[in-house]
Parts: C-alpha cells; structure tokens; sequence
C-alpha cells in the first residue's frame, strides 16, 4: 500500500488550506525540513499504479484462479476482483457491452473511493471479455493508469476478419497484453498486428503452448503483470 505524507507543518497563523489534514505542531526547537499537504481524502503520489480492478471472463467470475493469483502477486497494491451484472444474477449468458461497461465505471469509482486512488491511477483489466470490456471502458473515457489484458479475444475462433478492435485507436494508456501463443482467439502475428493501432504504450508477453485458457501459468503471469504494474 503506498505510503501517506508526512504530517504538515503549520502555515503561518496556524491556518489550513480547504482540505488539507488538520496541523500538527511541531515540538520546540524543531524546524521544519519540507513541507507537504496531503488531502485526507486522496493517496499521495507514489508511482501510477494506485490500485488495481479485475474482472474474469465470460464463462466465469471473480474467483477464477488466475484473478485470484494476482490479487496475492499484486500486493500490497489494492486490488478489486469484480463481477458482471449477469453473473450476479445468477445467468451465464452476458450482457451487452454498454451494460457490462455502466457496471465497471461503477465498480471502478467505488474502488477510487474505498482505497482513496485517484482514478488516474487506477489499473484496469482482466480475462479475455472482461479484459476487452475494460479496454472499451477506457477508450470511452474511463481514467486508468494502465491496462492488464490476459488472452484478449482478438476475434471469435475461425474468423479472423470479425476484429474487435474498432476502439484500439482510443487507447492511450500503457497496455500489457499477456496470451498463448497457441490462442485460437488471436495470434501472436494477428494481435501484434492489431496492437499497432494503439497510440499507448504496448507489451506483449506469449504464454508458450498456451491456448486462450493458458492453464498452468499462473505463476507466470503474475510474475510477468506484477512487474510491469509496479514499473508503471
């Protein structure tokens, strides 16, 4: 968890500024070396990622192993494992996307909210269509850090020419997409192809052998995303 600021030293006359913590004095004789306002309300500026909000996909939810994993890898950023709408409700069939966007804009303001980040510097992503979901919720506008996009589905198996890729050129954020080499959902030919419409930052890292599940890799991944979150 990032840490706090240090405690504020007094302004002349004692006063504060709206929305800087109350002031503590300093003991005689000491003098004060800096001087940093922190508002109660938002975590001071340590590195971009503040905390981090996942989301599984279609066909599972926010206890799937690999969201699990991270969530301990990730430590001790904040982390939110979040479900859809659909899944809520007890049915395995999705919504549509603005619905599935709707519930993360909120998911992600009570993240900011609960963990005091700002959004800015919140980092979004997940699973195949959660991971999508969170990508099309950024380039709508969405503040994000960054994006964490695990075995994005680049088109449905056996048909390349169905892209989904139409808001890739709304992406400015940094981006790490992490996919088998063996995904019928995209190559790495055909994802690296795609990508090159994002005018963000963008990493790859293929899973050897892996297909869009990429099972036994856990370990893997979380090494590979807790590196590039914490070096953001």
């Amino acid at each position: 968890m990032p840490r706090s600021g240090s405690p504020s030293s007094p302004r002349p006359g004692g006063s504060c500024s709206p929305g800087c913590e109350p002031v503590r004095r300093l003991p005689t004789g000491v003098r004060a070396t800096s001087v940093v306002y922190v508002p109660p309300m938002v975590r001071p500026e340590v590195g971009a990622a503040g905390a981090v909000l996942l989301t599984p996909g279609a066909g599972s939810d926010r206890d799937h192993h690999t969201l699990l994993a991270l969530d301990e890898a990730l430590a001790p950023l904040p982390v939110g494992r979040v479900d859809f709408p659909y899944r809520k409700e007890g049915r395995r069939a999705p919504d549509r996307a603005p619905k599935l966007i709707a519930s993360l804009v909120a998911d992600a303001a009570e993240l900011c909210r609960s963990t005091r980040v700002a959004p800015g510097r919140l980092v979004l992503g997940g699973r195949s269509m959660g991971g999508r979901m969170c990508s099309m919720a950024v380039a709508e506008g969405l503040p994000a850090a960054g994006l964490v996009l695990l075995s994005y589905p680049l088109h449905p198996p056996g048909k390349p020419d169905r892209l989904r890729t139409e808001h890739f050129p709304q992406l400015t954020v940094p981006c790490l997409f992490v996919s088998g080499d063996r995904d019928p959902f995209g190559s790495p030919a055909e994802l690296e192809a795609a990508t090159a419409a994002i005018p963000g930052p963008v990493s790859h890292h293929w899973i050897a052998g892996g297909r869009h599940d990429v099972k036994g890799a856990d370990d893997e991944i979380c090494s590979v995303v807790a590196a590039w979150v914490h070096a953001l």
